[in-house]
C-alpha cells in the first residue's frame, strides 16, 4: 500500500511529525455547519480562486488545515493525501488544503508535493483557519493552523472533525468518514 510506503520511509530518516502541539485545540465539532469562504489557490501550480460553496456542490470536500508547505509533516500529509486522492474521487470527495504558514509558496507546493492532485488554499493571517476555530500562534508568534482535517458534507455540515498532529491518521479518518457518507447515501 502507498500510504505505507511513504509513512515508512518517513519514519525511517526520523522525520518529525509535527511542529505544532495538538493539546488546547478545539476545531469545530462534527455536526456544525462549515463556515463558507474564498481564497487564492492553486492546483498543479495554478492559481485560482476557491470557494468552499462552490466544490461543496461537487460533492463532499475533505478540507484539511496543516501548519506550513514544504515542513516535513506538513509534506508527508500532502503526499499521503496525493496517493489517496484517486480514492476520494471515486467516491466524489474532493481534497483541498490551506495553509497560514508561508503563503506564497502555495502554487509550488500544490505542484511538487501535492502531485497536482489536489487544491491547496492560502490562508494570510489564519483567518479561515479562525473560523473553524484551528488557528494557533506558531513559534515566532505568526498564526498558523493546527492540524486538522474536516470532511464536509455537501449541505455543509461537518461530518468529521479530527485533530491529531501525526500526518497519516487523517487520511484514514477523512476516508472512512467520505466512506461513509456515501454508504449512507445509496
Amino acid at each position: 500500500m502507498k500510504i505505507g510506503k511513504t509513512l515508512a520511509i518517513a519514519l525511517a530518516i526520523g522525520l518529525p511529525l509535527a511542529i505544532l502541539p495538538a493539546q488546547g485545540i478545539a476545531a469545530l465539532q462534527k455536526g456544525a455547519k462549515a463556515p463558507d469562504f474564498t481564497l487564492n489557490a492553486a492546483q498543479g501550480g495554478k492559481p485560482f480562486s476557491l470557494s468552499l460553496k462552490q466544490t461543496l456542490r461537487k460533492g463532499p470536500v475533505v478540507l484539511y488545515f496543516f501548519p506550513a508547505a514544504f515542513t516535513p509533516g506538513c509534506t508527508m500529509e500532502a503526499h499521503l493525501f496525493a496517493e489517496a486522492s484517486d480514492r476520494f474521487t471515486k467516491l466524489g470527495a474532493r481534497v483541498v488544503g490551506v495553509t497560514a504558514g508561508n503563503i506564497d509558496r502555495v502554487a509550488e507546493f500544490s505542484k511538487s508535493e501535492c502531485r497536482d492532485k489536489f487544491a491547496v488554499a492560502a490562508d494570510p493571517g489564519a483567518k479561515v483557519a479562525a473560523k473553524f476555530d484551528t488557528a494557533v500562534r506558531g513559534a515566532d508568534q505568526t498564526m498558523l493552523s493546527s492540524r486538522t482535517s474536516f470532511v464536509i458534507a455537501p449541505d455543509g455540515t461537518i461530518l468529521l472533525s479530527y485533530t491529531d498532529r501525526s500526518p497519516q491518521a487523517h487520511i484514514e479518518k477523512t476516508l472512512a468518514a467520505v466512506q461513509a457518507w456515501k454508504a449512507r447515501r445509496r
